[in-house]
């Protein structure tokens, strides 16, 4: 278990990328005072972690009642995490792992921040939320795994925090081009992890593909 929970806090990690979030955190909130910073840096990763246990605990439950399988989710879930390390190594700031130009005036124009940016995209963004979900779906629902998911997020939003509470310092020490540099050579690990979701699914596919189950019926 210990190797599977390092497997999976390397992915979550890259995604939720603290130091990036960090750093759109401390330009968000920089007329803040440091008393209100952290108010808004708890509230939103409290908030942040119950949406991700939530996607964690039924987030199999609505596949399976939208009709997905596992292996379709591990394809679908792999493209998508394929198109955030494009962005993490190219320095792009889209939807998927940051806020977009208009998202980005409405939070300015709000008093709390916590819930929308910070919370819902930046953290349990679109990256995290199916890193989660092929988590849980990859080694079925199992206690020890679903633990092991509980402690990567635990440990993974832990991290953050601690980065949210100092991102003035290393927004300051590291700047835009340091914060880049870290998230384009993340980007590159996310995307060999990426490719190996989607060579799952599709193989996951293949096997349990209705053709191949008639030709071993013809063979035997």
């Amino acid at each position: 278990m210990l190797e599977l929970f390092l497997n999976y806090f390397v992915v979550l990690f890259i995604v939720v990328d603290p130091i990036g979030v960090a750093s759109m955190f401390a330009a968000l909130a920089h007329d803040e005072s440091f008393a209100q910073q952290r108010r808004l840096a708890i509230r939103g990763t409290l908030i942040a972690a119950a949406v991700l246990v939530v996607f964690a605990l039924l987030g199999d439950v609505l596949l399976r009642a939208l009709g997905i399988g596992m292996p379709a989710f591990q394809i679908a879930g792999g493209v998508l995490l394929f198109l955030l390390a494009v962005d993490m190594v190219f320095a792009r700031h889209s939807g998927l792992r940051s806020t977009t130009v208009a998202e980005q005036k409405e939070a300015q124009r709000k008093k709390d921040i916590s819930v929308f940016p910070l919370a819902v995209p930046l953290i349990a963004g679109p990256g995290a939320l199916t890193s989660v979900l092929l988590m849980v779906g990859e080694q079925g629902r199992e206690p020890m795994v679903i633990g092991t998911v509980l402690a990567v997020l635990a440990a993974v939003l832990v991290l953050t925090l601690a980065m949210l509470l100092l991102s003035a310092r290393i927004t300051a020490y590291m700047g835009e081009t340091g914060v880049n540099v870290i998230s384009r050579v993340l980007g590159i690990v996310l995307a060999a992890l990426a490719v190996q979701f989607i060579l799952d699914g599709w193989t996951a596919a293949a096997m349990g593909s209705p053709e191949e189950e008639v030709a071993e019926v013809i063979t035997i």
